[in-house]
């Protein structure tokens, strides 16, 4: 069949239509999406994602990540990340452990915070309590049962020598709460963690600070699902890389780093670098870090485990090889293998 010149004409029109439209289709891989990260925009555990949008580290790494999706806590993250269906999630140890236990196949694929240095027990200024020795009798706070903080009270009172018992803990339902009923005299000491901490300068006294009395405690680890460890490990890695190149970003330039995290958190600038240098500088107490560059510890993940069992929150003791992945780290941070 001979076609004239207009028949030829509309079909290599139309073949280039096609191509030009297949060019213009976006790949699976250019589509933007989110990660979640417990407590972002409120706790510090999350400040490296900030830095890691803003500086174009994700996109630098060949991920396309366009925001990042918060939850009030770990249990909340994963649901969000199983719900979602989404490849990478921030999120205490024990909320991955839980949901382990309860059937989940979640993998923990990097140590991201490896002490709980965020956190101060203060009392009011004219308080007869000056340090943990004056807990025993009094009433120490806790947000929620089963919570980190009514898990760390419990090690605090271990570290200076008082039995549970001699002290009453109480809920108070939140950090803010918490601070409402010391102010009224309804509790003696509390818990709480920065940024509220810096934010109130001068409006109560410290009675201890986590690194100076406290181990090291795996605040929260990176997490993904068995199906997007098995499909997704660019992308996993690409946040791991991202990630890791913030937290250098942010020992090396603080000031800069506070800026850009003052902006994400709607936070005075001036706190958010009181808050970011009081955490860098937390490693001189104990050693640790407290943004890790996404290595495992298998020692600080231990120590939070025991601290949840104070409280029941976990159970049963944690076989770290059938949980842990190393495989999405770069070689330099596999050093600490799971045992």
């Amino acid at each position: 069949m001979r076609f004239g010149f207009s028949a030829r004409c509309a079909m290599a029109c139309a073949t280039a239509s096609v191509f030009g439209l297949s060019a213009l289709m976006p790949t699976a891989s250019a589509f933007a999406e989110q990660i979640v990260v417990s407590n972002y925009g409120t706790s510090p555990n999350g400040m490296p994602y900030a830095v890691a949008l803003e500086k174009g580290y994700f996109k630098e790494f060949g991920v396309n990540v366009d925001g990042i999706l918060s939850s009030d806590g770990g249990g909340s993250t994963i649901r969000n990340l199983l719900g979602g269906k989404l490849a990478y999630g921030e999120a205490a140890p024990s909320a991955v452990v839980s949901a382990v236990q309860g059937g989940a196949d979640l993998r923990i694929i990097s140590g991201n915070v490896h002490t709980v240095a965020e956190f101060v027990w203060v009392a009011m200024p004219n308080s007869p309590v000056n340090s943990m020795k004056d807990l025993k009798g009094r009433r120490l706070g806790f947000t929620n049962p089963g919570s980190t903080s009514e898990a760390l009270d419990y090690l605090l009172l271990e570290a200076a020598g008082i039995p549970a018992a001699e002290v009453k803990l109480s809920r108070t339902g939140g950090f803010g709460a918490g601070l409402t009923v010391l102010e009224l005299g309804g509790m003696d000491v509390v818990p709480i963690t920065e940024p509220m901490w810096s934010s109130n300068p001068g409006k109560y006294k410290i009675v201890a600070s986590a690194p100076e009395v406290l181990p090291a405690l795996s605040n929260v680890v990176g997490v993904t699902t068995a199906d997007a460890a098995r499909t997704r490990g660019d992308f996993i890695r690409g946040v791991l890389k991202a990630r890791r190149k913030a937290v250098e970003y942010m020992v090396a330039n603080p000031k800069d780093a506070s800026l850009i995290i003052a902006k994400a958190y709607n936070l005075d600038p001036a706190v958010t670098e009181r808050v970011v240098r009081g955490l860098l500088e937390s490693e001189k107490k104990g050693g640790v870090p407290y943004w890790g560059a996404g290595d495992l510890r298998i020692d600080t993940m231990n120590n939070m485990i025991r601290a949840q069992k104070l409280v029941g929150a976990i159970k049963v003791d944690v076989d770290w090889s059938k949980l842990v992945d190393e495989s999405f780290l770069p070689d330099d941070l596999k050093s600490k293998k799971a045992k």
